[in-house]
């Protein structure tokens, strides 16, 4: 800018700078003291748990925490489920355990049900998408506005190309009709694990809680990164796109640690070491309402 710009200059400048004065770390946020902790469940006998359910429980709280400290969530609006082994969902608010259909098989510890027109939408994903376990549903104003651009998510930054390809579905705001369920599964396709809901926000989809979670994350920071490099370059003409076939983003499927010192190679699910790293995070902010309320792995992590 030259010297002596003019305050409307310096007031977009301000603008944009607040926009991206975001938090990097939960940790740097202020926690509150009268929080429902994570692992709500003693006293209460879930004798229709299977297998692995509590911990799928936790962490789908854990998430819904790291959600509302990263200031994703639109109050009680935000809408995360998971699927278990044999295809029952469950979602984090009331722990209340329903089929796809969204019918109640287990109301938890509390008479509350499920908002079934905020439900539906989980249920055209789960029922096209045998491979998918986790869904998250952002509409943050980053989010929001890149679903309300023509151009869609562009190849802007590294973190747009970690997400993936990416879907484009016309959500009307209810999927009362068979037609609208059928027409948002055509528009997911077989593959993509992000969906823009177009003038609403974003789903992220994930094989594991760990991989949804990274999904959000990574769409969430691409779409701010976007929002602000075309407020800043005034249009999509004055940026430069990343050419997907030369720019490849890092695979973060394989950790391994060379020499007897680290341990051997082996194999983790995408997201997992970052999802173990915030749940670390949550364990340390010393308020037993954010305690992850699970064992965290260690394993792939420097020892010491």
């Amino acid at each position: 800018m030259n010297k002596g710009g003019s305050s409307s200059n310096l007031w977009a400048l301000r603008q944009i700078a607040d926009f991206m004065a975001t938090h990097g770390s939960p940790a740097s946020l202020p926690v509150s003291h009268m929080v429902t902790p994570i692992n709500d469940l003693h006293g209460w006998d879930p004798g229709s748990m299977v297998k692995g359910e509590r911990l799928m429980r936790c962490k789908l709280a854990s998430v819904h925490r790291l959600l509302d400290l990263y200031g994703w969530t639109q109050l009680p609006n935000t809408c995360l489920t998971v699927r278990n082994a044999f295809g029952v969902l469950v979602t984090y608010v009331t722990c209340v355990k329903v089929n796809i259909l969204g019918e109640v098989v287990e109301k938890g510890s509390t008479a509350l049900g499920v908002d079934l027109s905020a439900f539906a939408l989980h249920s055209a994903v789960y029922s096209a998408r045998p491979d998918i376990r986790c869904l998250l549903h952002l509409h943050t104003p980053a989010t929001a506005a890149v679903s309300a651009m023509k151009c869609g998510l562009l190849l802007l930054s590294h973190e747009a190309l970690l997400v993936g390809d990416v879907a484009y579905y016309d959500y009307n705001g209810v999927m009362e009709e068979e037609e609208d369920r059928v027409e948002l599964q055509k528009s997911l396709g077989p593959t993509c694990k992000v969906l823009v809901l177009r003038n609403h926000g974003i789903v992220a989809l994930g094989e594991s809680v760990e991989e949804a979670f990274y999904t959000i994350y990574h769409i969430q920071t691409a779409c701010q990164i976007q929002v602000a490099a075309l407020c800043s370059a005034g249009g999509e003409q004055n940026l430069i796109m990343l050419d997907r076939s030369v720019h490849r983003p890092v695979a973060t499927g394989t950790v391994g640690w060379a020499g007897s010192t680290f341990g051997p190679m082996h194999k983790s699910r995408l997201g997992e070491h970052e999802f173990e790293a915030l749940m670390r995070t949550l364990d340390n902010l010393k308020n037993s309402a954010y305690f992850p309320g699970f064992v965290i792995s260690t394993k792939g992590t420097r020892p010491g």
